[in-house]
């Protein structure tokens, strides 16, 4: 189940306005240059800012998100005709054969249970056209990231177009490694309070490796967040 910050239809139409640097989607731009990737499957696309990028680019996209409102959102951008989008996520087959898999931002983590990992990780090998690769990124435990989900690091105020002012934060709520839990919330200027619980799953290296490989995949490299330098894995994963 999608968290209500993608789900709710009003949370769903904030999350670009509040986070409006991607900026960390560059370095994924870069890999679907560097493999040469022409067709390629986003896997949490969320509200679609990677798959627009990558159609208004000349590449044939799909993108598969569990939460409706959030793909409605992405539908109604422009340009959104040029992309499949597929409501669901891929514990499931998955309708397409793709040269590149992403899983961006928290997307391989926000997939908790490890069946639905297990699930995830052998339908993106079977949608991959061999030689294809699965690109993806995931924090590293030893960085304990958590520490900086607090009101006092994470709070801002946004003017949203047609919306007014909105102040939003983040709680830590709860670390259960390899688990941790979040709470997001949002206040409008007409003091109306709309709020989200998210949990993570923090996966260690080799874990991580190690179920790449019982599902046939070949990891090429584990490369550094430019964004996050020294914080995160990249896993560059290939189906021989």
């Amino acid at each position: 189940m999608a968290d209500e910050c993608f789900t709710d239809p009003v949370l769903a139409a904030l999350y670009d306005p509040l986070d409006p640097d991607r900026s960390d989607l560059d370095a994924y731009l870069d890999m679907v240059r560097e493999f040469g990737a022409r067709r390629v499957l986003d896997v949490g696309c969320g509200t679609g800012v990677f798959a627009l990028l990558l159609a208004g680019r000349g590449v044939e996209v799909t993108g598969v998100e569990p939460a409706l409102a959030s793909l409605e959102v992405a539908r109604g951008k422009p340009g959104g005709g040029r992309v499949r989008w597929v409501h669901g996520d891929a514990t499931v087959p998955l309708p397409v054969r793709a040269d590149l898999v992403t899983m961006t931002a928290n997307v391989a983590q926000a997939i908790t249970g490890p069946r639905d990992w297990e699930l995830t990780l052998r339908h993106a090998f079977d949608a991959l056209e061999p030689g294809g690769r699965l690109v993806f990124e995931t924090r590293d435990p030893a960085r304990r990231a958590w520490e900086e989900w607090t009101r006092e690091q994470s709070w801002s105020v946004v003017e949203v177009a047609g919306t007014g002012p909105v102040e939003s934060w983040v709680d830590l709520v709860e670390v259960a490694l390899p688990l941790v839990t979040f709470h997001s919330t949002c206040v409008f200027a007409d003091g109306r309070v709309m709020t989200s619980d998210s949990t993570l799953r923090f996966r260690e290296r080799d874990e991580i490796g190690e179920a790449l490989a019982a599902q046939g995949y070949v990891v090429d490299e584990v490369r550094d967040a430019p964004d996050r330098p020294g914080r995160e894995f990249v896993f560059v994963a290939r189906r021989p």
